[in-house]
């Protein structure tokens, strides 16, 4: 079970990457994050950033978006640069961190179901393709967790987490073919499964409606990312046996971009209310729920960005100090 109270999702707004890890460590310090800053453009993307780990696959920017390579050339060097700038600061202002640090990559499904073949469809329209990248990600992802271990020895665990939108739609068969015409066919369960093992322990972040929980409790990952406003309520009894597992839960209860913001009691009210209709004890939502925003910061402005991540962490303190009240 997690003990981490509060974090974000990942993206923030802005380009100072400098100013984004400041705001992180002062606003998350239980679960820090290396943030991630999309607005710089090609390369820093969700897509783009993760293409620029994988091994001995280089990557680069079409008109219809990222494609497979012969060679690594200017649009993923450009990946590789903004990830290196981003370790310097990381390393710059955290030097002296100790603690348990989180890393977020794009999944291996929702990169199938955007990279496209060299010559012809999606990574996913084709299986072997799709079991190529796992691998080489796994293998990319494993080097970068080594690499801010190295620079930044205090860490005492990286928290891997894994941004798979797209996954609802890999299963479901609605991912569109490169030319928009067609449905790649759906993906069986097993091999979504099979792909999640070769991580170790991730949280999945799906924050699209109809996330797998049933699935990703069979993968034996180490938690569940959602949006608390997409769950439903037929989503509750593969929730409640998710919980039972000891899944780590990452619940957005604040929005990603710009509104006005209650106080603790009223963003903590989502998980407390789903607590109490899932029967478990209070004392175990402290244990194994941590607050985020709903997605993303990169859609905000970084004042709201700021005040968003203070806001998961204040109410996350409710849930702790007074679990059955969430006043």
């Amino acid at each position: 079970m997690s003990t981490w109270e509060a974090t974000g999702i990942g993206a923030h707004p802005g380009e100072d990457h400098l100013e984004a890890i400041r705001v992180v460590f002062g606003e998350a310090p239980g679960l820090p994050y290396l943030p991630e800053l999309p607005g710089r453009g090609v390369g820093a993307d969700m897509v783009g950033r993760t293409a620029g780990l994988l091994v001995d696959l280089p990557v680069e920017v079409q008109p219809s978006g990222w494609r497979l390579a012969d060679r690594p050339g200017r649009d993923h060097q450009r990946a590789v640069d903004h990830l290196r700038r981003d370790l310097d600061g990381l390393e710059e202002i955290g030097h002296d961190y100790a603690g348990p640090l989180k890393l977020q990559v794009c999944g291996p499904w929702t990169l199938a179901g955007a990279i496209e073949l060299k010559h012809g469809d999606k990574m996913l329209s084709d299986v072997g393709a799709v079991r190529d990248l796992v691998a080489s990600l796994a293998q990319g992802v494993a080097d970068h967790c080594a690499e801010v271990r190295r620079r930044l020895p205090g860490v005492t665990e990286i928290v891997l987490q894994l941004d798979e939108p797209g996954l609802p739609g890999v299963l479901a068969g609605t991912v569109p073919t490169a030319s928009g015409f067609g449905r790649l066919a759906a993906v069986e369960e097993w091999r979504v499964e099979e792909s999640l093992r070769s991580f170790e322990a991730p949280i999945v972040h799906c924050c699209a409606p109809s996330a797998p929980f049933d699935l990703l409790r069979r993968a034996g990952v180490r938690g569940v990312s959602v949006d608390a406003a997409l769950l439903r309520r037929r989503d509750e009894d593969a929730l409640g046996e998710a919980v039972e597992a000891g899944l780590a839960f990452f619940l957005g209860v604040v929005p990603g971009t710009d509104t006005r913001l209650p106080g603790p009691g009223v963003v903590a009210k989502p998980a407390l209310e789903l607590w109490r209709r899932l029967g478990f004890a209070p004392d175990r939502l402290a244990a194994q729920v941590t607050l985020t925003p709903a997605c993303g910061l990169a859609g905000a402005t970084p004042g709201y960005a700021r005040a968003a991540l203070a806001a998961c962490r204040k109410a996350a303190q409710v849930l702790r100090e007074d679990p059955e009240s969430g006043s």
